[in-house]
């Protein structure tokens, strides 16, 4: 608040200073009201209707602008405040220093001078350090090899020079750092390659669109054998989860989409510290019936974590010919039946099925963590009495609803699959749901979002195969660009196949912590 003394003399200065604080407090009333509505849209996307939320997979751009619109009020919040400075205040987010590994470029800021008013020297008694986050962008830049020519003054024999080294493309412009660049992008930053050749024209590197997808199915093809012994490596496990999702492939003969699926193939043992590291693989089909999965899982014998769809039945048919697989079934997919019909009303019968699905859920976090045989006694003590009474409590209701209505369709769905939805009580292995792998597949259904659809079956091979080893990446903690680089050497190079085992990302993990 200013002091009366601070006030100006003059009449007209005095009414312009009113005018200018009024003008303000209109400008703060109208900032609120701005942000009230922001609130309100956030609410709507995150707690509207089921019909009126935002797509899951869309919340998070929503979110972004969000938060942009609110930071912007405020900082014209803080350009408006008497002082003509921004207010400190706590942060609310990225607590902590920057990490360590960043390279630090450091720069000391030195006082004008070093003497004192009163003529002595000055002596450092101390400093304060801040960090800021810089960054360089990327940067493209012409790697020239020069192989000299040497011959002998004495004779002849001819003319020593090194040979070329090799490249993944033929006489090609790129490194391998650079197609693996391209490749992390389109299938990790789902940039398609036309918006990437837009980028690139930025630094004055004209190269077509065509080119750029001549390098990526050039070098899906050489991953081609990383990629099978990956999927070889996870068959062999004895605990795997599944799922699909789709895939629209352009049709060029009809001019349209049609529908194909990528089945994902997970293992994740970490929950129960099982040994094995964690991977995922992708194997597009043309379909989503149940012959796909029984292709894609020839030769694997174990339990098999899916979620309800009914293609998964034949691999546990009475007369099927094969590896012996046992289906352990999502209670998400159980729970969520459930949840879906409270949303239309008050319905006790449901709410009470979700709270007993979440009680479960409460005692499997605190199970979570331990070794197989452990969280087994743990299940059974715990668990097994609440999903005997569960069964007593699901048989007395079905007794009582209509079979065709809502709530009788979501107890007949826990009621079909109630044998797998019980099998984590004989296994410490099993999960008490399918998300592991729901988790793994979504990276595919946000490419599906950017690109809209693949343009050829081979084009939707190429993806599943790069798509396997970058999530595999990101599971094992390892940076995609980093293992695609190495990788793509180490096969330029002459990489033996019989050590194809060398190049799973997980062993990359473990090389580069060494």
């Amino acid at each position: 608040m200013l002091d009366a003394t601070d006030l100006p003399d003059d009449i007209a200065a005095l009414k312009a200073m009113l005018i200018a604080a009024q003008a303000r407090e209109v400008r703060k009333d109208d900032r609120i009201e701005r942000l009230e509505k922001l609130v309100a849209a956030f609410k709507q996307a995150a707690f509207g209707r089921k019909s009126e939320k935002a797509d899951p997979e869309q919340f998070d751009l929503a979110l972004e602008d969000l938060e942009t619109a609110i930071a912007a009020i405020h900082a014209e919040d803080e350009a408006d405040s008497p002082s003509g400075k921004p207010q400190p205040k706590p942060r609310a987010t990225n607590r902590g220093s920057l990490p360590a590994h960043l390279p630090r470029i450091e720069e000391i800021i030195e006082p004008e001078s070093l003497i004192c008013a009163c003529g002595g020297g000055l002596h450092c008694i101390g400093e304060d350090v801040s960090e800021r986050l810089d960054v360089i962008p990327a940067q493209f830049r012409v790697v020239v090899t020069r192989r000299p020519k040497y011959a002998c003054r004495s004779c002849t024999d001819g003319v020593a020079q090194a040979p070329a080294p090799a490249r993944l493309i033929h006489a090609g412009l790129p490194t391998e750092a650079t197609i693996a660049h391209v490749l992390v992008s389109k299938y990790a930053d789902h940039l398609p390659l036309y918006r990437q050749a837009q980028i690139m024209s930025r630094q004055g590197i004209d190269l077509d669109r065509s080119t750029l997808a001549d390098w990526v199915g050039r070098a899906a093809f050489e991953l081609r054998p990383v990629f099978d012994a990956l999927i070889a490596d996870l068959k062999r496990s004895t605990k795997l989860f599944m799922d699909e999702t789709r895939a629209p492939v352009l049709d060029p003969g009809s001019r349209k989409t049609k529908t194909g699926y990528f089945w994902a193939l997970a293992r994740d043992d970490r929950p129960w510290g099982g040994g094995a590291p964690p991977g995922v693989a992708f194997t597009y089909a043309p379909g989503r019936g149940g012959q796909h999965a029984e292709r894609i899982l020839q030769g694997f014998t174990g339990v098999l974590q899916v979620d309800g769809y009914a293609g998964y039945n034949r691999l546990i048919a009475p007369d099927r010919v094969g590896p012996d697989i046992r289906l352990a079934h999502c209670w998400a997919h159980a729970r969520r039946k459930l949840v879906e019909i409270t949303r239309t009303g008050t319905t006790p019968i449901a709410e009470e099925g979700v709270k007993r699905i979440g009680e479960l859920y409460r005692i499997e976090a605190e199970l979570r963590g331990f070794d197989a045989d452990a969280r087994l006694a743990g299940r059974q003590a715990r668990l097994a009495p609440l999903i005997a009474d569960m069964r007593t409590w699901l048989t007395h209701h079905r007794a009582r609803v209509a079979g065709k209505s809502p709530l009788g369709e979501a107890l007949a769905y826990i009621a079909k699959y109630w044998d797998g939805l019980c099998l984590l009580l004989t296994d410490g292995r099993i999960e008490i749901d399918n998300n592991s792998v729901e988790r793994t597949i979504r990276p595919i259904a946000l490419n599906r979002k950017n690109a809209l659809f693949a343009g050829h079956d081979a084009g939707a091979e190429n993806l599943a195969t790069i798509a396997t080893l970058i999530e595999t990446c990101k599971v094992n903690g390892v940076d995609p660009f980093a293992y695609l680089t190495a990788t793509l050497t180490s096969i330029v190079n002459g990489h033996k196949q019989s050590r194809v085992n060398e190049l799973m990302p997980w062993n990359f993990a473990r090389r580069t912590s060494e």
